[in-house]
């Protein structure tokens, strides 16, 4: 009997006290940042370098990577294994 008291009572406390008590709080937290500024975005710098402006809908890469000769071209590749083909119809 004990037990189920002490169920109920939690129960109802998590369910009706709780959201009270979390509304309180988040409320004055939520007021205490709007006061401070601690929502605000701060605004976003405009990219560095150059200083052109681009037109809507341009793409523009800051970086490229360098493409090495050897990696396109294997210098001692002569070609794969030859493997006969043979259509199923």
């Amino acid at each position: 009997m004990k037990f189920w008291l002490i169920f109920i009572l939690i129960f109802f406390a998590v369910r009706y006290v709780l959201p009270i008590v979390l509304r309180m709080a988040l409320g004055t937290f939520v007021r205490k940042q709007m006061r401070n500024g601690g929502f605000v975005v701060p605004p976003q710098s405009p990219p560095a370098g150059g200083g052109t402006a681009s037109r809507p809908g341009e793409v523009h890469v800051d970086y490229v990577p360098p493409t090495s000769p050897e990696r396109d071209q294997p210098s001692g590749f002569k070609g794969g294994e030859y493997v006969d083909f043979e259509e199923v119809k």
